[in-house]
């Protein structure tokens, strides 16, 4: 596969907000990027790969196809992932896991034995040593889904999970991941240009995840990549798209963070200085209550407050829910609010005026919803 030859690239995208991570990509000048279900579909090269990786905020990870073919029983199987040109792409000195997925509708639906035949291609085939290893930071991934006896073969070519930004260190309970902070501020209109206030801050997630946005800084700009362990990996191209990062922007602007948990502020003070956007960011030790609207001009609230689900006790939390929403109301005139929750008793006790419900979205082991008003009146 040379510079020039273009494949299908996917972006994992957490299902439900897919049409938010296409709008992303098309920005991104990746025009025909299409919506599917689990992510954003389109046809590019390894450049776009590396460009695709490095700048997008919203995308779980990026995997490349790297081809395919039909099999309908496992000798068959064996024999043809022993001639699929693994060199290409792969190294014999870089680990490779592989993971399958099946379905009843292909011949081949044991995905254990399905893995086993494509682990052996690769290993005597190739020469690539095979690691059982859970630890993402380790391999390099071969995706292999086997659809209708068809097997598409993809490399995970992200590593490591993209909200794996680089620079948080200090997280607190159930954390949200950068990735999907960034779709739930994009579903929210938001684009770098009017402050941030979260009054949960937790770690910081929103709003440095806001003040990187509006400072236009990459969002891998300070990690690696599972593509640089790949055979054709072009150093000289990824040396030159680094290079040509933008400059951060000038932001007369103000990102507040705050928390009743004084380690939480503390937490949101250090990820923001590793993340070069603590000249942006203000945390600050207070309780919802004595939430204050920030001098300038209105902007978004966003909040992402305990469930109930497994911190705290969800009686008590009716009482939270409904002091953010009067602080809002009384305090907030002009400003949007986004709120993450998985109940929707509690949205509802905070009073606000909420737009039609998207759908639910997974995360920590639970199904989310984002609760947003257009400004308060």
């Amino acid at each position: 596969m040379n510079a020039d030859h273009t494949f299908e690239i996917f972006l994992i995208a957490p299902p439900g907000l897919e049409h938010i991570l296409r709008k992303e990509a098309q920005d991104l000048g990746f025009a025909a990027a299409r919506q599917v279900p689990g992510g954003v579909s389109f046809e590019g090269n390894w450049g776009d790969v590396r460009r695709a990786n490095l700048y997008l905020r919203g995308a779980t990870r990026v995997l490349a196809r790297i081809g395919s073919f039909r099999a309908f029983h496992l000798a068959q199987l064996d024999k043809r992932a022993r001639k699929f040109p693994w060199g290409d792409v792969l190294r014999p000195d870089v680990p490779v896991k592989v993971e399958v997925v099946t379905n009843k509708k292909s011949k081949i639906y044991h995905a254990g034995a399905a893995t086993q035949r494509i682990e052996t291609a690769i290993s005597e085939e190739l020469g690539a040593p095979i690691s059982k290893s859970d630890d993402e930071t380790d391999p390099v991934t071969v995706k292999v889904r086997i659809d209708d006896n068809t097997c598409i073969f993809s490399v995970d070519t992200s590593g490591e999970g993209l909200h794996k930004r680089g620079h948080k260190v200090a997280v607190g309970k159930a954390p949200m991941r950068e990735t999907l902070a960034s779709l739930f501020l994009q579903a929210c209109e938001f684009d770098g240009q009017e402050p941030v206030v979260d009054p949960m801050c937790g770690s910081g997630t929103f709003v440095i995840e806001a003040a990187e946005i509006a400072r236009g800084l990459a969002a891998g700009r300070s990690r690696s990549f599972a593509f640089e362990r790949l055979s054709n990996f072009d150093e000289a191209g990824w040396r030159k798209l680094r290079s040509e990062i933008a400059e951060p922007r000038g932001v007369d602007l103000t990102f507040h963070g705050s928390d009743r948990n004084a380690g939480a502020v503390e937490m949101g003070t250090q990820n923001a200085e590793r993340a070069g956007v603590a000249d942006l960011c203000r945390f600050s030790h207070a309780a919802v209550s004595d939430l204050q609207r920030p001098d300038g001009p209105p902007g978004l609230v966003m909040v992402n407050p305990p469930y109930g689900a497994r911190i705290g006790n969800k009686k008590q939390l009716f009482a939270v829910y409904a002091a953010l929403g009067e602080v809002l109301k009384t305090r907030f005139s002009g400003w949007r609010v986004g709120i993450i929750t998985s109940d929707t008793q509690l949205a509802r006790a905070t009073g606000l005026p909420f737009l039609p419900l998207g759908a639910p979205i997974a995360h920590g082991g639970l199904k989310v919803r984002l609760f947003r008003t257009d400004a308060l009146k």
